[in-house]
């Protein structure tokens, strides 16, 4: 913004050697976890660094953890480079995640044009690139003086939200002028979102050449003990899946709530995931179809770890027919929940 081009009264409050200081604009950032830059080890092993060194992912003591973070990361880059390289976006040579919300962003800027004030989209990962502090520096650079951040966290979670802000606000410790900021709330049991699942899953569902016998509505777990001590999460999930029974009329017996990716020999949230497809087999259910509504994207966790570990499993243990249904990704019934939050966030902003 050229200082010409403001109105006659605040120009006439600034002396022409003033620096620019381009502000008036609204941004909306949003933020999902995050991917490696590569499939390599190095690039393997610097987002593994980051990830489990975040306090909030990892609330062993540092003294305890440390020994056992480099041990992870001297035997466990090659194993996920090769996960990875399985579900890689190899014509833009970058993670699905990073396609997927980098289209979510696009998308969004679009929807929301038709705003009273000029709102301005991007994105951001929590680890990796591009980083939350850059993004929101560069908005700011372009005039952003408010900023709503969004957390692509459906269910709160002290290891997953909490964490965004934790460095939203780091960010902002280093600026001398800061913009104003909004955090998103959680919208586990938003009935744009409640929709948005049912009306995928009824499509998906329909697509396939079987019906499923039981669906799995599998979120990523947490250890117990961060439950115990307070988080929300696993209340939020729950609220999710029940909502989703009644959108989709099935009881509990036909929509079971699991949770995945366990890490470590503590206790979690359960029932696990793998424990179960391998039970219900095991039992002599034959199809099971598994959604994972805790994902606004596809990534690891649902493309490799739920569409081939865990199919694998269902299927050792005598299973016949799984398919995992895609994240709501940048549909149009995904970009219309992450709208609506953008929405009911900018009031009083920007609309």
């Amino acid at each position: 913004m050229n200082v010409s081009n403001l109105p006659h009264e605040a120009r006439a409050f600034r002396p022409a050697t003033h620096a620019p200081a381009p502000n008036g604009r609204v941004g909306v950032l949003i933020v999902n976890l995050g991917t490696p830059e590569g499939t390599d080890y190095w690039s393997i092993r610097r987002y593994l660094n980051e990830f489990l060194s975040d306090r909030r992912v990892i609330e062993t003591p540092r003294p305890i953890w440390l020994p056992i973070l480099q041990f992870i990361l001297l035997t466990r880059p090659h194993a996920k480079g090769r996960d990875y390289e399985a579900i890689w976006n190899k014509d833009r040579n970058e993670g699905p995640l990073k396609t997927i919300t980098r289209s979510q962003s696009e998308k969004l800027g679009l929807a929301l044009r038709n705003l009273e004030r000029e709102v301005m989209v991007d994105w951001a990962m929590r680890y990796g690139a591009p980083s939350i502090g850059d993004r929101l520096k560069a908005l700011q650079a372009e005039g952003c003086d408010r900023i709503l951040v969004i957390p692509l966290y459906p269910q709160y979670c002290a290891a997953s939200t909490a964490t965004v802000g934790d460095k939203v606000f780091e960010a902002l410790a280093s600026m001398r002028w800061q913009p104003a900021l909004r955090m998103a709330a959680p919208y586990y049991d938003d009935p744009v979102y409640i929709e948005a699942l049912a009306t995928s899953i009824r499509a998906g569902l329909a697509n396939l050449d079987f019906e499923p016998e039981i669906v799995l509505a599998s979120y990523h777990g947490i250890p117990q003990a961060y439950f115990d001590q307070g988080d929300p999460y696993y209340c939020h999930c729950a609220k999710t899946t029940r909502l989703l029974r009644e959108a989709l009329k099935l009881d509990a017996e036909r929509l079971k709530m699991t949770f995945q990716s366990r890490f470590g020999r503590g206790e979690w949230l359960k029932p696990y995931t793998a424990a179960t497809v391998r039970e219900l087999a095991s039992r002599g259910v034959k199809r099971v179809v598994v959604v994972t509504p805790g994902f606004a994207a596809d990534c690891l966790e649902t493309l490799e770890e739920i569409g081939v570990e865990n199919a694998g499993y269902f299927r050792e243990a005598g299973g016949e027919r799984f398919a995992a249904i895609p994240c709501l990704n940048d549909s149009v019934e995904g970009l219309a929940v992450i709208e609506a939050v953008a929405r009911r966030e900018l009031k009083g902003w920007a609309g």
